[in-house]
């Protein structure tokens, strides 16, 4: 039986979530729309850039001014890189896992020149067998598109889960119908998380070492 675990990055691999939303907070305070509160921002940080401007402020929004706003919060993010530091247990996670024999694969609706740098920050190359970003599906999450597609990608496996930090990485796994570990370290709260669909809530990555996740995993449909 092939097991594939597929990981988030942001906020899940490297404590970047909010370092994001502050990217973004000050591209909308160098345009020219509202600035919506730091708060709202945050909570959509999970979702692709695609999808994050006519969440938090509205379809207008993003008409007038989406591609402008993305541009500007790929140029703010660009110096706060040097801040961002791995998640503790992240890499030992990877590794551990693939010494498992379970299949891994990265899955992110950031931008690809960012995961391929936490990839690096990491040292996790040797281990992956996929690295899907936004730019490789139409959608992002919480639709299910990035997760099917990194599926389709590692190959013909059995049984899957995802790990993820947002509500919206829980949506789109139970989307594209298998499971989700949350993490605590994007800033959401248990219960939300879990009331989402979460089957099992944990701080960080390191809290999942020991973890069963064979217990976790659903079958690939």
């Amino acid at each position: 039986m092939t097991d594939a675990v597929l990981l988030d990055i942001d906020g899940t691999l490297i404590d970047s979530t909010y370092h994001h939303a502050l990217a973004w907070h000050r591209a909308w305070a160098a345009s020219n729309a509202a600035v919506p509160p730091l708060w709202r921002i945050h909570r959509a940080i999970g979702m692709g850039g695609d999808r994050l401007v006519a969440h938090v402020t509205d379809d207008a929004t993003e008409q007038s001014y989406g591609d402008r706003l993305r541009q500007q919060w790929r140029q703010e993010y660009l110096p706060l890189r040097k801040e961002v530091l791995p998640l503790p247990g992240a890499a030992d996670l990877v590794h551990r896992l693939r010494d498992r024999g379970n299949v891994v694969a990265l899955a992110s609706s950031g931008d690809p020149q960012f995961a391929q740098e936490a990839v690096g920050l990491l040292g996790i190359a040797d281990n992956l067998a996929a690295l899907l970003t936004s730019d490789d599906v139409d959608s992002s999450k919480p639709d299910p598109d990035l997760i099917g597609e990194t599926l389709k990608a590692v190959g013909p496996v059995d049984r899957a889960v995802f790990v993820g930090d947002t509500v919206h990485d829980v949506e789109s796994a139970r989307r594209a119908g298998i499971g989700c570990i949350a993490l605590l370290s994007g800033g959401y709260g248990r219960a939300e998380l879990e009331e989402a669909g979460a089957v099992l809530v944990v701080e960080t990555p390191g809290d999942l070492l020991e973890v069963d996740l064979p217990a976790l995993l659903s079958a690939v449909r």
